[in-house]
């Protein structure tokens, strides 16, 4: 599990399953997750956005007390508010949205950007939910339910990427700046006018996972 600096862990009752797999779920800064009087569960592969607010629900109108459930392989996006609410596995709550009491988000699902979703609100597998109040706009195409999984691993492998980094030390990093700053100019198409190959120092490559659209140049 990677949790950048600024994240706050309040309450005894936050679980996440995170802290026994390694490098798994990423919380970014000013997170915080507040499990005052009731749980919180995170899953695996679940990324949670900065400025983002995970708290549980106290006895209400409703006479319930809420725990909040996250699943695996979620993204919540930067601003999110989740109350008192259940998401299930891949599922994405879009930023700056709100979800109250009892709301139960269904896997392959997406609330959108700056939703309000009302309590005790049901969002069905493969729906789009927008607006204030949240309301059902349209179905998920495969290729947008495909992406919310994707868009899991990409941040889990940015966490790896900034976990490694977290353990260099001084001298490693300031040679690695070195290395930037020297092969910064360096002009593909002018080299290969002169016959020149340079070859990238392996302390400049990203593993392939972190970029999956990049494509090596072919001669």
């Amino acid at each position: 599990m990677f949790m950048s600096d600024g994240v706050l862990l309040s309450g005894m009752d936050v679980f996440l399953e995170g802290l026994r797999m390694l490098f798994v779920t990423l919380y970014q800064a000013c997170t915080k997750l507040v499990g005052d009087v009731n749980s919180i569960s995170i899953g695996h592969g679940t990324n949670i956005q900065d400025n983002s607010l995970v708290h549980v629900a106290k006895p209400n109108l409703s006479g319930k007390v809420l725990p909040t459930i996250i699943g695996s392989n979620v993204t919540v996006g930067h601003s999110a508010v989740l109350h008192g609410c259940t998401v299930e596995d891949e599922a994405f709550v879009g930023m700056g949205a709100t979800l109250l009491d009892g709301v139960y988000v269904e896997k392959h699902a997406m609330v959108a950007a700056g939703a309000l979703v009302r309590q005790n609100t049901r969002i069905p597998c493969g729906e789009v939910w927008g607006g204030n109040p949240a309301k059902f706009l349209r179905k998920l195409t495969e290729e947008e339910m495909a992406f919310i999984s994707q868009s899991a691993l990409n941040y889990t492998n940015l966490a790896q990427v900034h976990a490694a980094e977290n353990e260099k030390g001084f001298d490693e990093i300031e040679l690695e700046t070195m290395l930037r700053k020297k092969f910064a100019r360096r002009d593909e198409e002018y080299d290969s006018m002169l016959g020149v190959v340079r070859e990238t120092p392996p302390e400049l490559i990203l593993p392939d996972n972190i970029m999956p659209d990049k494509v090596p140049k072919t001669a």
